[in-house]
C-alpha cells in the first residue's frame, strides 16, 4: 500500500506548467507582431501611440486569458467577453490602422478553435473568420499574393495548432486523473484484501478461543484436568493467532491445507461435532494450499457460528486437472434458502482471482461448500 501511495505522490509535470508554456509560445509571436504594428503606427503625436499600446494590452491579456482557460478546461461566460474583445481588435484595427496590423486576425482564429464548447459553433466561427480574412487583407490595400498567403497558409494553420495544444493539455489532464483513479482503486482493493484476510484469520481463531473457553468453564468443577488442558489450548491458539496476524501484516503468511484441516477436525471435535480429517492426495502443488485453506477455515467458522450441526464431512480429491474440496454438514437451513455473508463473498472473490470456483448450496437440512482450484 505504501508503494502505491508513493506512486501516487510521484512528481509529474503539472498541466498548469504545460499550459503556461503553451500560452507563452502562442502569445510571444503575437506580441512581436503587435510590437511591429505599434512602431509602424507611432507618429509625432502621443495619442496614436497610447491608443496602439492600449489595444495591444487589451488583445494580449484577452488572448492569454482565453487560451489559459481553454487549456485548463475552465472556460466560463466571462471568457466570451474576451473573445469579443479579440474579435473587435483583430478585425477592427486593420481596417482603420492599415496593413501593419494585418496579422491580428490570427489571434481571433486561434482562440476560435478552442473557445466554444459546441464543435458546430467552433467550426462555423473558425471557417468564417478564415474566409473573411483575405477580403480584409485586400480591403487594407495589400496585393492578392499576400491575401492568398494569409488566407491559404497562415490563417488555416493557426487554428489546428491551437486546437492540438489544447487537446494535448486535456489528454495529459485526463491521464493524470486516470492514474490517480487507478491508484485509488488499487489502494481500495488492497484494503479490501487485507480486511478479508484479517476477517478470515481472526474470525476462525476467535471463535475457537470462545468455544474452548466455554468448554473450560463447564469443566472447571467436573474435570479440572480437562479444564486445564482447554486453558492451555486457548493459550496456544492465542499465540498462534498473534503470529498469524503479524505475518499477515507483513504479507508473508502462507496457508497450508493440511494444517487447516487439522485445525478443522480439532475445533469441531471440541465442539462436539463429529469430523474426521480427510486424506490429502499426494503431490498437491503449493499454490492450491492457500485458497483451499481459506475455504476450510471459513467453512468451519460458519459451522460453529451459524449452525447446529452434529457432523461435518470433508473430502479432497483431484479430477480433470483440478483439486476439489467439499465440506458438508447437517446444520443447513431447513427452508433451503440462505444468503452469502461477508466471509463466503470474500472467498468467492479470492477463488476467482486464482482461477478457481466456489459454490455453496443447501437442501434437506444439509449445507455444502464446494471449492476447486486448477492444478
Amino acid at each position: 500500500m505504501m508503494a502505491i501511495m508513493r506512486h501516487v505522490s510521484a512528481p509529474v509535470v503539472s498541466t498548469r506548467v504545460i499550459s503556461g508554456v503553451a500560452v507563452a509560445l502562442f502569445a510571444g509571436p503575437m506580441l512581436f507582431a503587435l510590437g511591429v504594428g505599434v512602431v509602424t503606427f507611432a507618429s509625432d503625436r502621443w495619442w496614436p501611440l497610447a491608443l496602439a499600446l492600449l489595444l495591444t494590452t487589451m488583445l494580449t491579456v484577452s488572448y492569454a486569458r482565453v487560451l489559459w482557460a481553454a487549456f485548463l478546461r475552465r472556460l466560463t461566460w466571462r471568457h466570451s467577453l474576451d473573445v469579443a474583445v479579440i474579435g473587435l481588435v483583430a478585425y477592427g484595427v486593420p481596417l482603420f490602422a492599415g496593413p501593419a496590423w494585418i496579422g491580428l486576425p490570427m489571434a481571433f482564429i486561434s482562440v476560435a478553435a478552442v473557445a466554444f464548447a459546441r464543435p458546430a459553433v467552433t467550426w462555423a466561427v473558425t471557417l468564417t473568420a478564415i474566409a473573411v480574412t483575405p477580403a480584409l487583407i485586400l480591403f487594407a490595400g495589400l496585393p492578392m499574393s499576400v491575401a492568398l498567403l494569409y488566407g491559404l497558409l497562415a490563417m488555416p494553420t493557426i487554428a489546428p495548432m491551437t486546437y492540438g495544444v489544447a487537446w494535448l493539455c486535456h489528454l495529459i489532464d485526463d491521464l493524470r486523473e486516470a492514474r490517480a483513479e487507478l491508484a485509488r482503486r488499487a489502494v481500495d482493493e488492497e484494503r479490501l484484501r487485507f480486511s478479508r484476510d484479517l476477517h478470515d484469520t481472526l474470525g476462525h481463531t476467535l471463535h475457537a478461543i470462545a468455544l474452548r473457553a466455554e468448554l473450560g468453564e463447564r469443566l472447571v468443577t467436573a474435570s479440572p484436568e480437562r479444564a486445564g488442558a482447554e486453558l492451555a489450548e486457548i493459550q496456544r491458539i492465542a499465540r498462534t493467532s498473534v503470529h498469524d496476524v503479524r505475518e499477515l501484516v507483513r504479507g508473508y503468511r502462507a496457508t497450508s491445507l493440511a494444517t487447516e484441516l487439522d485445525g478443522v477436525a480439532a475445533v469441531l471435535g471440541a465442539a462436539g461435532i463429529r469430523c474426521d480429517k480427510p486424506e490429502l492426495p499426494a503431490g498437491l502443488p503449493g499454490h492450491v494450499h492457500v485458497p483451499l485453506g481459506w475455504v476450510a477455515r471459513e467453512a468451519v467458522t460458519n459451522v460453529l457460528r451459524h449452525s447446529a450441526a452434529t457432523w461435518c464431512e470433508v473430502t479432497v480429491h483431484t479430477e480433470e486437472g483440478r483439486v476439489h474440496l467439499e465440506i458438508v454438514n447437517d446444520g443447513g437451513p431447513t427452508g433451503g434458502r440462505f444468503t452469502l455473508g461477508n466471509g463466503l463473498t470474500g472467498l468467492t472473490e479470492r477463488m476467482r482471482a486464482t482461477g478457481g470456483a466456489l459454490e455453496a448450496e443447501c437442501g434437506g437440512g444439509r449445507f455444502r461448500i464446494t471449492a476447486s482450484v486448477p492444478l
